[in-house]
C-alpha cells in the first residue's frame, strides 16, 4: 500500500511539474523547451553584464522574474570597455562571470564572439528578427537605436536647425565663431561607441571628412556617453550635439522642452545592442530564457515603452523611414574597426582635424 501511495504521489508531482512547464512555455515554442525551463529553474540564478541603464531594464527584469520566479537575476550595469576587459579577464582566469553579455559596443561584442567567448543558441524567436540582427546563432541584435543630432531649442531657431549631415556642415561653417566651444560630440579616442558611430559615418560617405573638419573648427567639447551631451545642451552650455543616441535623446526631450532632436534625412545610423550567451556560462539555461524573453514580442514591446527601440518590426514602436535608416549589420565586418593599424590611422586623422581646428581662432 505504501508503495502504491508513493507511486501515486510521484505521478501527481510529475504531472503537476509537466503542466507547470507547459503553462510557462511561451506560445508556439516546442515542447522540448520545457526541459530548458526545468534546467533554468534548477540553476536558480542568472548574471547579466550590460550597459543599458539599470533603471531602463528594471521592468523587464521584473517581468522575467515573474514569468520564471525561481531564477534570481544579478544585473550589472557596466561601461562597454570595462565590460569587455572584465569579462575577458574573468573568463581567462576561470572565475565566475556573466552568463549573458549585452552591450551597445557592437564591434567589441563581435570580437568576443569571433574569439570564441560565446556559445551558439538558435533562439525560437529568430524567425521574428531581421536577418541583419543575427550572426552565427551567437550574436543577437536586440535593439534598433537611431543616432541623432540634439540641439538647444532656445539657442537654435527652427529655421536654422540642420536636418541632414550636409546642412549641419553648412551651419557649422557659417556660424563657426559663434559656435566656438558650443558643439559637443563623442570622443572616439576614449569612447568605443563614439569610435563606432564615426567610423560608420566614414563608411557611408566620404563627405564625413569635411563634416569632421567643420566640427573640429568649433573646438568641440568631447564626451564619453550621450547623457553629459544632452545635459550640456539642455543647460545651454552647448548649442548642438552630434551623434547622440536618439532614443535616449527623445525620452529626455519629452520631459525637457529645451531639447530638440533631429534624425538626419539623408541617412540615420541605426545601432543595436548585441547580446550573446557566454561560452562558459554557469547558468546557460537561464541565459537562454532571458535572451528569448528579450527577443520575444512581449519583451520587445516592453523595450519600446522604455528608451530602447526594439529590433522587431512586428511590435508597435517608433520607426524611421526605410529610405533613411542605415542599420549597422551584426557581423564580422565590424572587426575591421578593431584592427590596431586601422584604429591608429583613424584616430591620427581625427587628432589632426582637432589640431587644425584649434589652430584657427
Amino acid at each position: 500500500m505504501n508503495h502504491l501511495f508513493r507511486y501515486i504521489c510521484t505521478s501527481l508531482l510529475i504531472g503537476a511539474a509537466t503542466a507547470a512547464s507547459a503553462a510557462d512555455r511561451p506560445a508556439g515554442y516546442p515542447r522540448s523547451y520545457d526541459a530548458l525551463i526545468a534546467d533554468a529553474q534548477a540553476e536558480g540564478a542568472l548574471s547579466i553584464y550590460a550597459n543599458a541603464d539599470q533603471a531602463e531594464l528594471a521592468p523587464i527584469v521584473a517581468a522575467f522574474r515573474t514569468a520564471y520566479p525561481g531564477i534570481r537575476v544579478q544585473y550589472s550595469d557596466i561601461g562597454s570597455t570595462e565590460m569587455f576587459r572584465r569579462f575577458v579577464a574573468e573568463t581567462k582566469a576561470g572565475k565566475p562571470s556573466a552568463d549573458l553579455v549585452w552591450s551597445s559596443a557592437m564591434d567589441l561584442q563581435v570580437k568576443l564572439i569571433n574569439d570564441g567567448y560565446a556559445q551558439a543558441y538558435a533562439s525560437p524567436e529568430k524567425p521574428g528578427l531581421p536577418p541583419l540582427a543575427v550572426w552565427k546563432n551567437m550574436g543577437y541584435g536586440v535593439t534598433a537605436e537611431p543616432i541623432a543630432f540634439a540641439y538647444n531649442r532656445r539657442l537654435l531657431p527652427p529655421a536654422q536647425v540642420p536636418h541632414s549631415h550636409q546642412a549641419l556642415e553648412e551651419y557649422l561653417r557659417a556660424q563657426g565663431k559663434a559656435l566656438a566651444g558650443r558643439v559637443v560630440t563623442f570622443d572616439p579616442a576614449r569612447s568605443n561607441v563614439g569610435y563606432l558611430y564615426l567610423s560608420q559615418d566614414y563608411a557611408i560617405t566620404r563627405d564625413t571628412a569635411s563634416l569632421v573638419e567643420a566640427i573640429a573648427a568649433t573646438r568641440p567639447k568631447l564626451a564619453l556617453t550621450t547623457e553629459p551631451m544632452l545635459r550640456a545642451i539642455a543647460e545651454g552650455q552647448a548649442t548642438i550635439a552630434y551623434n547622440v543616441i536618439g532614443s535616449y535623446a527623445l525620452k529626455r526631450a519629452a520631459a525637457d522642452p529645451r531639447l530638440g532632436v533631429v534624425f538626419p534625412r539623408d541617412y540615420t545610423l541605426v545601432t543595436s545592442r548585441i547580446a550573446f550567451i557566454a561560452r562558459d556560462a554557469r547558468h546557460a539555461a537561464s541565459a537562454k530564457l532571458f535572451l528569448d524573453f528579450l527577443l520575444s514580442r512581449r519583451g520587445q514591446a516592453m523595450l519600446a515603452r522604455q528608451s530602447l527601440w526594439p529590433v522587431r518590426t512586428d511590435v508597435p514602436a517608433k520607426r524611421l523611414p526605410p529610405a533613411v535608416a542605415r542599420p549597422i549589420r551584426v557581423g564580422p565586418q565590424l572587426l575591421v574597426n578593431l584592427d590596431r593599424i586601422t584604429r591608429q590611422r583613424f584616430l591620427a586623422r581625427w587628432n589632426q582635424a582637432l589640431a587644425q581646428g584649434a589652430s584657427h581662432p
